[in-house]
């Protein structure tokens, strides 16, 4: 079993996500914060060495090394992947290729493992993106923008009189906390809503990934479905090859 797994690791901003594949199926996957020191070792201590290990990283070349520490003996199997032109399937239109965060990059082309119409990609967490693709597999482009708990945050800190809310999305808010909670997910809900309608194509659908997930497909107006850790999916088709 050793040789055909792939261990996938999606290192973000404030977590780390993996799966453990053994080209049928996910074995395992999970997610701890970002410095956690026993959730890699304890992958070793559970499962055989891996044939390949795929990473990708947005937290900084720290966490890169924090991650081939804890690996230890299986250091030398991480193949850092980074955001190209094309691959499997997906073609980068991105200005510069290169820039294009790699998550995004992975989230794409699990995506595009999951679906050959058009799609809108949103990846929601600390911050959340957009991004359109296109039947051909085309990336088009894509918005960024705060995360729900970011913007929370930003009114806490920046106004005088606006707390950190703690509060529920209503349709007509009648307390501040739930006007903040509600603007958020309003923000975020809106922006998907209006990248969808200049998503071309008649036949397409939007796949949503992230923490926040389930808060946005709850109110959602336009064709969408949950899928559980996209750039996984991303890493693993890198990972087995044209």
């Amino acid at each position: 079993m050793g040789r055909r797994m792939i261990l996938c690791l999606d290192s973000g901003n404030t977590r780390i996500k993996w799966g453990v594949h053994d080209g049928s199926a996910w074995l395992e996957q999970g997610a701890a914060s970002q410095g956690d020191d026993t959730a890699l070792p304890g992958l070793m201590q559970r499962w055989p060495m891996p044939e390949r290990i795929l990473l990708a990283n947005v937290a900084g070349a720290g966490a890169v090394a924090h991650i081939r520490q804890q690996l230890a003996s299986w250091a030398p199997l991480v193949r850092e992947v980074l955001s190209t032109a094309r691959c499997a399937g997906v073609a980068n239109l991105y200005r510069f290729p290169e820039r294009l965060g790699v998550d995004r990059w992975c989230a794409l082309i699990g995506a595009r493992t999951l679906t050959g119409d058009a799609c809108l990609v949103v990846m929601a967490g600390t911050a959340t993106t957009i991004d359109s693709l296109d039947a051909a597999g085309n990336f088009l482009g894509g918005l960024i923008l705060p995360g729900q708990e970011l913007m929370r945050r930003a009114l806490a800190r920046d106004t005088a009189a606006l707390p950190l809310a703690d509060g529920e999305w209503a349709a007509l808010p009648r307390c501040t906390e739930d006007a903040i909670v509600t603007g958020a997910i309003e923000a975020q809900v809106g922006a998907i809503e209006r990248a969808f309608a200049r998503l071309p194509g008649e036949k397409k659908t939007c796949l949503v990934s992230g923490g926040n997930a389930d808060v946005l497909l709850g109110r959602l107006a336009i064709p969408c479905a949950g899928a559980q850790n996209l750039p996984l999916e991303g890493l693993l088709r890198i990972g087995r090859g044209p």
